[in-house]
């Protein structure tokens, strides 16, 4: 089972990096939107392609799973603050594939990657 989780947050994490990484600056515009320092938006493909590749592999799953779901719960926070500041700025969160406002559904949709990421590390 945790085999099966790594790789799905592999995908999800790979995903997100390879559309951020294609539309570089729509994602430095969007991320610029939600309230992400520059220097911050600058390596957040490249943290999600590491963690994506070395789940993928099974790298110290556990160890990167972990990685994995403190990333999440940052930008789930982040999404929190924006909405309960009233902000439904674009999501960013798979780059061009994920142009609409955010809103509830960014959140509940993050808190099961994040689920399915704590099984990675402790199954």
């Amino acid at each position: 089972m945790a085999v099966i989780a790594a790789v799905v947050v592999a995908g999800v994490f790979l995903l997100a990096a390879v559309t951020k990484l294609a539309g570089a600056a729509e994602w430095q515009r969007q991320a610029l939107g939600l309230g992400v320092p520059r220097a911050v938006a600058a390596v957040v493909p490249f943290v999600e392609a590491s963690l994506g590749a070395l789940l993928l592999v099974q790298w110290h799953r556990a160890a990167v799973a972990w990685c994995a779901v403190a990333v999440l719960v940052a930008f789930t926070v982040l999404l929190v603050l924006r909405l309960a500041q009233g902000q439904r700025p674009p999501c960013a969160c798979f780059g061009s594939l994920s142009a609409q406002p955010i809103g509830p559904w960014h959140v509940v949709r993050n808190l099961a990657f994040i689920a399915i990421a704590v099984v990675a590390a402790v199954a």
